[in-house]
Formats: C-alpha cells, structure tokens, sequence
C-alpha cells in the first residue's frame, strides 16, 4: 500500500513539475526564462535547462549574459551525457570567446568529452585518438595549468587501450599462422609504443614469427629470412641485453644459423 502512494505521489509531482515547466516554456519573458533555466541548472535538471536555454539564446546573443548561458547550455548536454552536442559546443565557445577565463577549461572539456566516448577496446578507436590529440595540444597549449596532471593520466590510459588493440590484433594474426603479418604489427607496436613495458615480449614475438614465417617458406626463400632472425635478435640483444627472455630469443637464433648451415650444405 505505501509503495502505491509512493508511487502516486510521484506521479503527481512529476506531471506538476511538467506543467509547471510547460508554462514557462510558452512565455514570452526571455528574461524569466533564462533566470528559471538557471534555477533548473543549479537544481540539476539539466534537460529542462538546455530547452530553456536554447529558447532564449537568440535573443541574449550579444548581451552580457551571452557568454555564460552558452556555457552552461555546453554543460547541460554533457551532464545529460550528450557528448557529440557537448564537444560541438565546448568547442564553439572556444572559438566564440578566446579571450574569456572560461576558454581553457572548455578546451579541456572538449578533449575530456571524446576521452569519454573512448569505446571499448575491440570497436573503432577514432574517438580515443582525437582524445589523445586534443589531450596533449592542451598539455602543450596550457604547460602550467592545473589540469595537466590530469590531462597526461588520460592521455596514458588511451594509449595504453591504443595499444592493447594493436597487441591483440598481431597475437591473433600470430596465432592464426599468418606469421609475415604479425612480425610486422609487432614491430610497429614497438614504433609506435617506443615507451612500452612490454617491448621486451613484443621483440621476441618479431624473431619467433619470422622463424616460423622461414621455415615455412620455399628453400630458394629461407636463407635470407632465416638471416633475418639472427638480425632480429642482433637488435633484440642490443636494445634488451639485461632481459629475462634474453637465452629465448637466441635459441631462435642458433636455430636460424643452423637451417642456414644446412641449407648451404
């Protein structure tokens, strides 16, 4: 019985709160709309807010009130978590007030919005690109402010989901057999990531795909990519000499030496 008044009463008050805001929405007093669109953001009825304040800002643009409305208009969809009209205005208010005290917290927002239509690792990574991108422009555009510490957490979780796509599209192509196209995403993992903490594991995959991708080869073909092993491991040893998996990657290549040795015989 209490859950039915319970629930009565919110309905009650909810269609009250409707007609109310229905009311104001048909005025023709842009002034008490905006205040009332101001009551409805500082109460955090952000979707009432964004139609009030899209009602008025054609008739406040120029006005001393213009600047604000706009950014608490930006607001409003990124609270409702509407993150494409979010950056759409972030990124207009930027352009529309350079010089306001607002700006660079705008342009962060901007990078923070795409940072959080950043999907899951699997899909398109468009978004946490430009995340990157608009991330480290702030860090270089803003060195001293109070967001960079920030900026540079989210621009390394991007990069870290950046390249655990990147790893999980050479282990399967490694996995799959097709051994030419993993030691080439591999090594690309090590260009792109040069900071990795896994370039250790990443070069030893490079010499373990061209081993396999030579021996699978035709013989006319198998000397020069067995000798592409050893150079794998000449880099490997030079860029890792303290490395734990130091002795496997050089039993690939005493392997390669002694195919070559093989082959010439």
């Amino acid at each position: 019985m209490h859950k039915i008044f319970a629930f009565f009463f919110c309905t009650l008050f909810l269609f009250g709160c409707t007609s109310k805001f229905a009311k104001i929405q048909k005025s023709n007093d842009y002034e008490l709309k905006y205040s009332k669109a101001d009551e409805y953001y500082n109460s955090k009825h952000y979707v009432y807010a964004q139609q009030l304040y899209e009602d008025v800002i054609p008739f406040l643009k120029g006005t001393n009130k213009y600047e604000s409305l706009f950014y608490k208009l930006a607001y409003s969809y990124y609270f409702q978590g509407d993150y494409i009209n979010a950056e759409n205005l972030f990124k207009t208010f930027t352009e529309t007030f350079p010089s306001s005290n607002r700006s660079e917290e705008c342009e962060y927002m901007r990078a923070l919005v795409y940072f959080k239509q950043s999907p899951k690792i699997d899909l398109d990574q468009t978004n946490t690109n430009k995340a990157v991108g608009l991330l480290q422009a702030f860090v270089s555009t803003h060195p001293t402010s109070e967001r960079v510490k920030e900026a540079n957490g989210l621009i390394d979780e991007c990069r870290e989901k950046l390249e655990l796509k990147e790893y999980s599209a050479a282990k399967l192509y490694f996995d799959l057999g097709y051994f030419k196209a993993a030691a080439i995403s591999f090594n690309s993992l090590l260009e792109d990531f040069p900071d990795t903490k896994h370039g250790e594991d990443y070069k030893l995959y490079v010499i373990k795909a061209d081993f396999k991708y030579a021996e699978m080869s035709y013989e006319t073909k198998q000397k020069e990519r067995f000798e592409k092993v050893i150079s794998e491991f000449s880099d490997f040893k030079e860029r890792f000499p303290d490395s734990k998996l130091l002795n496997d990657a050089k039993s690939f290549s005493e392997l390669a030496k002694k195919n070559i040795n093989n082959i010439q015989k």
